[in-house]
């Protein structure tokens, strides 16, 4: 068959099976286990959140006998159970990675499968990156093709872009041919599904959950002997027309300069320094940087104005947030905590955190809007100005064009991952226990088993008067920015 007489999933199909160690750089290794590390320690602080938890007291869940770890948690069972309750658990805080033209979450619709699939298996931690890097490739080129229509459409690109790139993964990563990997990514498009009216409940991490546990299905299906339409993308009642409308896409997009560069690589993905949703990233930082360079403070902030890109206010502008949930996703009560803690932290999304008076009364006197000058149609999505008028008169202000998280020119330092990691695997993880773990995971790509790792992400009962002493910070830390790579 002709490249011409292919399908797109047929073409997509052959680019993943082609995918190998040839192409991949130190670059590429050196980020995605950056990634998987971030993902893995959001993972294990999500595993003790309520939509969680509900989950696994839910009859019939993971209760299926395996070998797979349920992270955070002493339970094993079957790679997809695996895969669905740490899917959950590492959307749950919403503090996971994410890029601008995916329009959401890159790393979480790929980690547990493939952690579940590698630790069934017992394959390498440098097979499972490799994977990691196709299923970027896929989800990533995907979105090119369809955003922003479909974002702005409703869908939750997270689930329904990343339940493509998980069945990706997961096939290459359990060696499917070109003909199986057709037929996983065809399953995968009848999978689906997320729509972002239910942005700021627990069904959000759901989604990621259920897009782990069917894109492993897709190709788990497809390694037994399914069949699908591999048409699934172009048909008039496909993909493509059913999600986006007829005209509202660009197929070749995915395929154009397929893996040069790697989309892994690109500076447009970014890891969260903050536990909140990533569209209010933008105008925290502002915050944060006029209370440090122009000395606002809670007291002498008359009045706040939020401007930030229109597609970063559409969910973020709330308010009045009446759950800690729904605070993640306030641009509003993100600012002013900012501007009132000088941080944010896990912490100020607990409890009745976002119920604090102080933050309250900053809030009253806050407003947000669509910035006038931000196009829809900029290359930079993700920017937001803060402006602030102080009680003496004086207006001050600070503008970002393009913040997608820390990466790219602006990286997290090795610390900062650290204490990240590190506060994040110590909610459900004994002390002693972090840094062990974090030192095993700097050095993922030379595991041979990753079952030996993923045992290190359940949690162990611990003798009552067990020591747990605080770890130092880590004396090495592989980060990209630490080293020059050589592509």
């Amino acid at each position: 068959m002709s490249a011409l007489e292919k399908t797109l999933i047929q073409r997509l199909a052959q680019r993943i099976h082609a995918f190998g160690p040839a192409q991949m750089t130190k670059q590429a290794v050196a980020l995605s286990r950056t990634a998987i590390i971030d993902t893995l320690g959001v993972a294990l602080a999500g595993s003790a959140e309520p939509c969680t938890a509900i989950l696994l007291r839910t009859p019939g869940v993971a209760t299926a006998p395996g070998e797979c770890t349920v992270f955070g948690n002493d339970r094993r069972t079957s790679a997809l159970d695996a895969a669905l309750v740490n899917g959950t658990a590492s959307h749950a805080l919403d503090y996971d990675d994410f890029s601008q033209p995916m329009g959401g979450h890159q790393s979480v619709p790929l980690v547990s499968p493939l952690f579940a699939i590698a630790e069934e298996r017992q394959l390498s931690g440098a097979r499972l990156i490799e994977a990691y890097v196709v299923g970027i490739e896929t989800e990533i080129r995907l979105a090119r093709a369809v955003n922003f229509v479909h974002y702005d459409k409703g869908w939750h690109p997270t689930a329904t872009l990343g339940v493509f790139g998980a069945a990706a993964a997961v096939g290459h990563l359990i060696g499917l041919d070109e003909e199986k990997l057709s037929v996983a990514l065809a399953i995968a498009a009848s999978s689906a599904s997320g729509v972002k009216a239910n942005f700021g409940t627990m069904v959000k991490p759901l989604h990621v959950g259920h897009c782990c546990r069917d894109g492993m299905l897709a190709a788990l299906l497809a390694e037994a002997g399914y069949d699908a339409n591999p048409a699934v993308l172009e048909h008039k009642q496909g993909f493509l027309n059913a999600y986006n409308g007829p005209g509202n896409h660009d197929a070749e997009r995915i395929f154009a300069n397929w893996a040069d560069p790697l989309e892994v690589t690109s500076a447009e993905m970014g890891l969260k320094q903050f536990p909140c949703c990533g569209s209010t990233h933008p105008a925290i930082a502002m915050m944060l940087a006029l209370r440090a360079e122009e000395g606002v403070t809670a007291e002498n902030a008359r009045h706040i104005e939020i401007m930030p890109h229109r597609r970063r206010l559409t969910h973020t502008d709330n308010p009045d947030p009446q759950t800690s949930l729904a605070a993640k996703f306030s641009v509003q009560y993100a600012v002013a905590r900012a501007l009132h803690d000088g941080a944010v932290r896990l912490r100020h999304f607990e409890g009745d955190a976002h119920h604090d008076l102080e933050v309250r009364s900053l809030m009253a006197r806050t407003n947000a809007r669509p910035h006038p000058d931000m196009a829809d149609t900029s290359e930079k999505q993700f920017g937001a100005e803060v402006r602030v008028t102080l009680d003496d008169g004086r207006v001050v202000s600070r503008r970002v064009d393009g913040l997608v998280g820390r990466g790219g020119d602006n990286p997290m330092s090795a610390r900062e991952l650290w204490q990240k990691f590190q506060d994040c695997a110590g909610r459900v993880l004994a002390k002693q226990d972090l840094l062990p773990l974090f030192d095993r995971l700097e050095s993922f790509e030379t595991i041979s088993n990753v079952r030996n790792i993923a045992r290190m992400l359940g949690r162990r009962s611990l003798p009552a008067s067990a020591p747990r002493p605080q770890p130092a910070a880590p004396a090495r830390v592989n980060t990209l920015h630490e080293t020059s790579w050589v592509p």
